[in-house]
């Protein structure tokens, strides 16, 4: 007679649920791990980038102040000339950005040209482009532009050829080198007043 197997000799079987539940923990845990080791991470990154992004926000603000700085003693050249019905109205800029650029005062060429051309109306006549009289009148230049970093250029001593005359000297030490004393006696104080001049005019802005 076959032997009749008793049910509480059948194989031990595990739950469906209970599996379900050990699986769900080999599953949570790490994601628990990595998320935790994500969120760590992202805060290092952040930590690390706060300063760089501080210092960004620093320098735009101190660009945009510099920036505006320009623009502000551009204006005042512009309106000094185009009061005067200048022709190198519309240059201040470029003048501006070209003394910033050789350590020179910003309204130092502008007053050298209204002294020597008043602003470019009675501009050399032998050579093109020449309100400063620089070179007394005998280089050609391709433009207003071109005049102004020349001239630039080689008041901030940064032209090897006429470095002894400007380089590392005072505004009146620059002034007397670009026209001496001994020609005109009064030149660098009329070049001067002329700056004081620019730098106190008004700009008139008008709201849109």
């Amino acid at each position: 007679m076959p032997l009749r197997s008793s049910p509480g000799a059948q194989p031990g079987t595990m739950s469906s649920t209970k599996l379900y539940s050990i699986t769900k923990s080999f599953i949570i845990v790490p994601l628990v791990a990595t998320a935790v080791s994500m969120n760590a991470f992202t805060a290092s990154i952040n930590t690390a980038i706060a300063p760089i992004v501080s210092n960004q926000t620093v320098v735009s603000q101190e660009d945009a102040k510099l920036q505006l700085e320009r623009e502000e003693k551009a204006a005042k050249i512009d309106a000094y000339f185009t009061k005067y019905n200048m022709p190198l109205a519309g240059t201040g800029m470029k003048m501006v950005t070209e003394a910033e650029k050789h350590g020179i005062d910003w309204n130092l060429i502008p007053a050298l040209a209204i002294r020597e051309s008043t602003g470019g109306k009675h501009a050399c006549k032998s050579v093109t482009y020449s309100p400063f009289g620089f070179g007394s009148c005998k280089i050609n230049f391709k433009s207003w532009d071109h005049a102004i970093e020349t001239v630039a250029t080689n008041l901030g001593g940064n032209n090897p050829r006429t470095a002894r005359a400007y380089g590392g000297k005072t505004l009146r030490g620059k002034l007397n080198a670009y026209n001496p004393p001994s020609v005109v006696p009064t030149y660098a104080d009329e070049v001067i007043a002329i700056m004081n001049k620019i730098d106190n005019t008004t700009v008139v802005t008008t709201e849109a």
